[in-house]
């Protein structure tokens, strides 16, 4: 039995061999030698068509797309070079190596960019207010836009973005007068995209911007004498929104079900309890001020205050006695605040909502809007278990949300819920990454002002600690009747639609003008313009100019009728003395590819 078993094996794997040479094109060229009366070389085209090409499968692909593809979903934006690192690596290897690289920070780059400024506006003899002694949101974008243009940390740097999208701050508060503390926040979840889950909730818990935002910072202990209560919002945010939800889950993602009714995670008193946890918390140093404002206490603000370090624990405003947390966890009383933080945080942390519950978030913010209940329970396995006993790891998780088949297979690709609408910052980013930039200075600086109001986004700039859009999000009609989310859809609207096409028109066809700052009454050439030199000599050929930006952009997804209408217009741009022809396809060509479904929705 055993021989005959080896025997039907042999003969399907001969079977398959011999089946792949079936084609010409499948790579099988071994030993064999082809020849052609002429192979091509464009001094415009990286590869030469050489005769070898129409058998060795270099004519092939797919593997090109799938690169593209992925890369769209790893990636605030890439260049051509990426998709040949992970031809050469695999997919699984990219990841490997790409969670290995040094973390490009944005605190050292936000205060160099407001040095520059500073010593700008000396050489001009002007000097700034005695308040601007450090740096503003609108420095800190210059500085993520400056380095999100170079780095090649990219997948540690998109999930810092899902990640601000979760544990939300905003801007549209006291906080944009902190550039230096919104760069270190995001410093700090960047350094945590490949951490520990735990970790990453502690500092996020510790972090003077988030104490600002969600009024932890300065929460005074019980005073009931003079009707003083500790603040309860932390409390509240940090469990239905950075940890488990509002209600029991599945490890599917799926809600739980007592009597027919959906089970609670968190009530009242369970926030009473969480918010003496977080009492005695303020800040931890001064920065140099023109107030000479240098001491540090309990009730400080933040405005002469360090904010790129944690805060730390004022124990005679800490809330003593024992605290009781979720499932009956008692915080014994005689600890320090600290060590109350510790167990509330480990308290949270091992509630078995948060594999399903951060794992959601982390699919919808990087491949698709509605992951099927099994694609949620394999992310949460892997956050509940590494394959090492480690529980939290992010780095296992983000690999496995992406090495899922509902990520890679293309199966998936051809469902109507395998898919989500692209976030126009992610349409904005990928667009500027791809394209060729040119600053006499060489800043890659973007203030970002226009586009955030055009279009409701821009990175630390939400309405409120619900992000942009809630998960659940659905709107009416079709998607709502199949029963399906699509948060993005929330600012996609009547406003933000033309607001978008607008802001993608100043780009391609209008200026050129891909980035812009406020700075011009101090400093010269600050804007930064597309080159467009290399795709003018592409699009000598509509078909493949069209073909390059299907793979930059649409990672050969792009439609049939898509592809029609763009071929159409291109071709009637021809040859005349008043006009640069080419230029004027690559302008209208991408402005056409930016603004379509196609290149809008992520499949």
């Amino acid at each position: 039995m055993k021989k005959l078993t080896y025997i039907l094996i042999m003969q399907m794997y001969f079977a398959t061999i011999a089946l792949s040479q079936n084609y010409i094109g499948a790579g099988n060229d071994v030993n064999i030698a082809v020849t052609s009366s002429d192979q091509h070389q464009d001094v415009n085209w990286p590869k030469s068509a050489s005769a070898t090409n129409t058998i060795n499968g270099e004519g092939l692909d797919s593997k090109t797309m799938e690169a593209s593809r992925f890369l769209t979903q790893a990636t605030l934006g890439f260049e051509n070079y990426h998709i040949d690192e992970i031809l050469n690596s695999g997919i699984e290897g990219w990841i490997d190596n790409q969670m290995q690289l040094t973390q490009t920070k944005l605190l050292p780059k936000t205060e160099e960019v407001y040095q520059i400024r500073l010593d700008s506006m000396a050489l001009q003899n002007e000097f700034p207010d005695e308040s601007e002694f450090r740096p503003r949101w609108w420095m800190f974008n210059y500085a993520w836009w400056d380095q999100m243009m170079r780095n090649e940390d990219l997948l540690r740097h998109r999930v810092a973005v899902a990640l601000s999208e979760i544990f939300v701050i905003s801007r549209k508060s006291e906080l944009q007068n902190f550039g230096d503390g919104l760069a270190d926040y995001y410093d700090m979840l960047a350094g945590h995209a490949f951490g520990n889950y735990k970790n990453l909730l502690k500092d996020v818990t510790l972090h003077p911007c988030m104490g600002e935002y969600l009024s932890h910072l300065n929460n005074p202990k019980s005073d009931p004498a003079n009707n003083v209560h500790p603040d309860e919002n932390y409390a509240r945010e940090i469990m239905q929104l950075f940890s488990i939800g509002l209600y029991e889950l599945n490890t599917d993602g799926s809600l739980k079900l007592n009597n027919g009714e959906f089970i609670p995670t968190y009530g009242q008193n369970n926030i009473r309890e969480f918010a003496k946890i977080f009492t005695g918390l303020s800040v931890a140093d001064w920065v140099t001020n023109p107030y000479g404002n240098d001491n540090i206490y309990f009730g400080k603000s933040l405005w002469t205050s360090n904010v790129t370090i944690p805060m730390i624990m004022y124990e005679n405003q800490h809330e003593s006695g024992s605290k009781t947390l979720l499932k009956g966890r008692i915080v014994p009383a005689g600890q320090t605040g600290m060590q109350d933080i510790e167990d509330a945080i480990d308290n949270l942390f091992m509630h078995p909502n948060v594999g399903p519950f951060i794992g959601y978030r982390l699919i919808q913010r990087l491949v698709k809007s509605n992951p099927t209940p099994e694609y949620i329970a394999r992310v949460s396995a892997v956050f509940n278990n590494n394959g090492n006993g480690v529980r939290g790891d992010l780095g296992a998780t983000v690999k496995a949300i992406l090495m899922d088949a509902e990520a890679r297979a293309c199966t998936p690709q051809n469902s109507v819920s395998s898919s989500k609408l692209k976030e126009p910052l992610m349409r904005y980013t990928h667009f500027a990454r791809v394209a060729d930039k040119y600053n006499p200075n060489n800043y890659l600086w973007n203030v970002n002002y226009n586009f955030a109001n055009n279009v409701s986004q821009d990175l630390f700039n939400s309405p409120s600690v619900f992000n942009f859009y809630l998960p659940d999000h659905s709107p009416n009609g079709e998607i709502a009747a199949a029963d399906l989310v699509a948060p993005e859809f929330n600012i996609h609207n009547t406003i933000t639609a033309p607001g978008y096409v607008n802001e993608v028109y100043r780009w391609t066809v209008s200026w050129g003008q891909l980035m812009g700052t406020w700075e011009g009454d101090w400093m010269n050439e600050t804007r930064v313009y597309w080159d467009l030199a290399n795709m003018m000599n592409l699009a000598k050929d509509p078909e493949t100019f069209i073909n390059e930006l299907d793979k930059m952009f649409t990672h050969g997804s792009l439609s049939a009728h898509t592809r029609g209408e763009i071929k159409n217009a291109l071709t009637q741009i021809v040859p005349a003395t008043w006009y640069d022809y080419l230029e004027e396809r690559v302008r209208l060509g991408v402005y056409l590819f930016l603004i379509s479904p196609d290149y809008a929705i992520m499949r």
